[in-house]
């Protein structure tokens, strides 16, 4: 822009001199200013004294300068431009290379966004995939690792770490692109879980019949939060203040028994002594063969692939996960699909 206004400024200071000083119609005048600042050879198009030849030397070296100067930032902004394009191409290529465990939400419209923010308040690794470069940029711009691309594409999962996945959300408002992502994740990674979001009645059967492990419609969801909230609202607020938010006292979390880490798997609760040994509450015991135990006694016997699902602190869910299975680690496992 400076450089265009520079060399502006040149041809105006040309063309009147030219015309004021020299004598010339507006015309010959800006026409001798242009052959001029473009070193074209032209020759003059008047007879020019010495007085007028040093000014058009001083108007050719004006000339030089400025096409120089503008020519040499339009190559560097397309030079730095495809630079700057390939080093950002390669830090996302190294990111998602880098990317392990962790989720991806595929879809970033309203659903995908509350998505998004409870995984962040949870803590664990996600990235977002979107088709819509403005979504992809308003995710980048909140602070998630974002991907452009076709989520019901195998490459763009595998370029995500589709292999190296905890689970995947397919987020999208079609029901046939989500049961295209479902169908795409369990070929690519058979141990994934998948969770799909379903528009009717219809497609949520569709998608379960197609490998997802779970599937949520909103319609319904919200159906049953409202009238939860209608006829039990204390109950209704006590388990969402446990399961969502950034700031609970309280937090579910559910632990798979694997007995090669597990040493009370065969061993009753009540010998286990999980409670008093880590102050978590076990709430229920959702067994291997899919049957649910809810407050399970001091009798029942705890069994290899049982999903225990616990309530209490975040400290006390931590121990809870040491005595569990001692793994070294500071972080609640989470729930992986078996």
């Amino acid at each position: 822009m400076a450089g265009a206004i520079a060399l502006g400024g040149v041809f105006l200071i040309g063309t009147s001199w030219y015309s004021l000083v020299e004598g010339w119609t507006w015309e010959d005048a800006a026409y001798m200013t242009v052959i001029t600042l473009a070193t074209v050879g032209y020759g003059e198009t008047h007879p020019l004294g010495s007085r007028g030849r040093l000014f058009t030397i001083a108007l050719i070296l004006l000339g030089v300068v400025n096409i120089g100067y503008i020519v040499n930032r339009f190559t560097e902004a397309i030079i730095q431009g495809y630079f700057q394009q390939g080093i950002r191409l390669q830090q996302q290529r190294r990111l998602m290379e880098s990317l392990t465990e962790h989720y991806i939400i595929c879809g970033f419209s309203r659903t995908g966004r509350q998505i998004a923010k409870e995984f962040r308040a949870e803590g664990v690794p996600f990235v977002v995939i979107d088709s819509d470069m403005e979504s992809v940029q308003r995710a980048q711009t909140e602070g998630y690792t974002a991907f452009q691309g076709d989520a019901t594409l195998d490459d763009t999962l595998l370029k995500v770490g589709i292999e190296r996945a905890i689970c995947i959300v397919a987020a999208l408002p079609s029901d046939a692109e989500n049961l295209y992502i479902v169908l795409s994740a369990k070929t690519l990674n058979s141990g994934i879980r998948v969770i799909a979001r379903a528009s009717t009645e219809e497609a949520l059967q569709k998608l379960r019949r197609g490998g997802a492990d779970e599937v949520i419609s909103p319609y319904i969801t919200g159906g049953k939060r409202m009238a939860a909230a209608a006829l039990r609202p204390q109950v209704l607020d006590f388990v969402d203040g446990i399961l969502t938010g950034a700031d609970r006292q309280l937090y579910m979390e559910e632990f798979l028994l694997d007995p090669a880490f597990c040493p009370f798997v065969g061993q009753s609760l009540q010998k286990a002594r999980l409670r008093s040994q880590s102050g978590a509450l076990v709430l229920a015991i959702r067994r291997a063969d899919g049957d649910l135990i809810g407050g399970p006694t001091g009798d029942t016997v705890l069994m290899s692939g049982d999903r225990l699902i616990g309530m209490g602190t975040a400290e006390q869910l931590r121990s809870l996960n040491q005595i569990l299975g001692p793994i070294n680690s500071k972080e609640l496992r989470r729930p992986k699909n078996s």
